[in-house]
């Protein structure tokens, strides 16, 4: 079992940036390919990148290339995403996720096994 727990997010200005934080419990956590999503009001929730378990390997839907990153640290059982020149359509709730995902399959929410609670991003013009 894996408990996911997001933070870091929270109100900025248009062009700003945030850099939200997912940390898991559990041993298992270094073999497990992690994401993140978002939902905004009224919208189905998007992928917006992954991570492969060996942290070699990330996708991003390509809207969001260039100004977001994700990243992890298995040792301290963290994923992380750097948010860069943000908009107001960044607007969202942010969800960390964990699973065993397939290399064709990271943008797909239903193959993930655990979700965190989600982290509120506003982003104001």
């Amino acid at each position: 079992q894996v408990q996911l727990v997001e933070s870091g997010g929270g109100l900025v200005q248009a062009g700003g940036s945030l850099r939200l934080s997912c940390a898991a419990s559990g041993r298992t956590f270094s073999t497990y390919s992690m994401g993140w999503f978002r939902q905004a009001p009224g919208k189905e929730r998007e992928f917006v990148a992954a991570i492969s378990w060996t942290g070699r390997t990330t996708y991003y839907t390509d809207s969001l290339k260039g100004r977001f990153t994700i990243s992890r640290d298995s040792a301290k059982n963290t994923v992380e995403l750097q948010m860069n020149s943000l908009k107001p359509e960044d607007t969202a709730v942010y969800y960390c996720a964990g699973g065993f995902i397939g290399t064709t399959s990271y943008a797909d929410a239903n193959k993930y096994d655990y979700w965190g609670q989600g982290t509120q991003v506003t982003v104001s013009s």
